[in-house]
């Protein structure tokens, strides 16, 4: 276990259609954390101080911006339609390169997309959704781990539902937010007993419990600087 930071904070990014479940449940764990460590935050930024209109409507007002700089020891991407943009966005990869290197870089589905524009995964391991919506199924579309895999070609991808590789930490599935959360706190120095007692307080053991160990750690095949694509 890691030693205990107290003041641990969560940076998420917040764009427009960015799947709400996907930075709702990392940000929900973490709620529910402070009654363990109240010193815990979490904290969304967002390009401007604007409101942020997300999927279907649901419009956060975000903590900070980019120009703020704030300090943050992990920055969460999350997916969604509109992360089909933003990995192309120059402004959020200058963000993000601005970060410390002790700043964990980690993502929920299609947000790993955008570590993967930017040349941040090759040769790291890294994960996305797996499972196909109607059109995927049909041959009408991309699965996201499969883009993922194009977009890094030296990326090596995995199938499990949380992805730790160093500095990066992907997880894989529009719910997979509730374990990055868990996972998280663990990075913050919560033990097995103490993340184990949020998820039965949040009434989520059986889910807890079917994935606290579908968790891969990889050491990175290779050292990779701030790259740009």
């Amino acid at each position: 276990m890691n030693a205990r930071n107290p003041g641990f904070k969560l940076g998420v990014y917040v764009c427009k259609e960015a799947e709400v479940v996907d930075f709702a449940s990392p940000y929900g764990v973490f709620s529910v954390a402070r009654r363990i460590n109240p010193e815990l935050d979490v904290i969304l930024i967002a390009e401007t101080m604007r409101p942020v209109q997300t999927q279907s409507g649901f419009t956060v007002l975000p903590n900070a911006s980019f120009v703020d700089e704030p300090a943050i020891d992990a920055f969460l991407i999350p997916g969604g339609p509109g992360l089909r943009a933003e990995q192309h966005n120059k402004r959020l990869h200058d963000f993000i390169r601005s970060l410390p290197d002790s700043c964990l870089l980690t993502s929920v589905c299609t947000g790993s997309w955008v570590y993967a524009q930017m040349g941040l995964l090759d040769g790291q391991t890294a994960t996305n959704r797996k499972n196909p919506d109607r059109l995927e199924a049909k041959g009408l579309g991309k699965l996201p781990i499969d883009r993922l895999a194009e977009i890094a070609p030296t990326c090596r991808i995995s199938r499990a539902r949380i992805v730790d590789s160093g500095r990066f930490v992907t997880a894989g599935g529009i719910a997979s937010g509730m374990e990055l959360g868990f996972y998280l706190l663990g990075k913050a120095g919560f033990g097995a007993e103490e993340i184990a007692e949020i998820a039965y307080l949040m009434e989520y053991e059986k889910g807890y419990a079917a994935y606290k160990d579908d968790v891969e750690v990889r050491a990175p095949l290779l050292t990779v600087a701030h790259a740009a694509r």
